[in-house]
């Protein structure tokens, strides 16, 4: 990896939300438990990319971040247009 980090070393996930299908495929093929992922798409429906602050706000709340945990944020569009990256909290 270009950061020098495996999958494993991310502690959050927090991304699009279109559906649960695409997000379990996803975490499937980064070997990265749904557990690390935050879910908002049972309570709020698809709520696109807007998900991402969504999460973090939940998350922040919950006092689940803590310093110097990685986030991994993963947005999706129309067609094959996708983005992610990778911060520490």
């Amino acid at each position: 990896a270009v950061n020098g980090l495996a999958a494993a070393d991310v502690q959050h996930v927090m991304g699009h939300q279109a559906n649960l299908r695409i997000i379990e495929a996803v975490m499937g093929r980064l070997e990265v438990p749904m557990d690390r992922f935050w879910l908002t798409l049972d309570r709020y429906g698809n709520t696109s990319a807007a998900a991402i602050p969504m999460c973090f706000d939940e998350a922040n709340r919950a006092g689940k971040l803590a310093p110097g945990d990685r986030v991994l944020l993963l947005a999706a569009g129309a067609g094959f247009v996708w983005g992610s990256g990778l911060m520490s909290w």
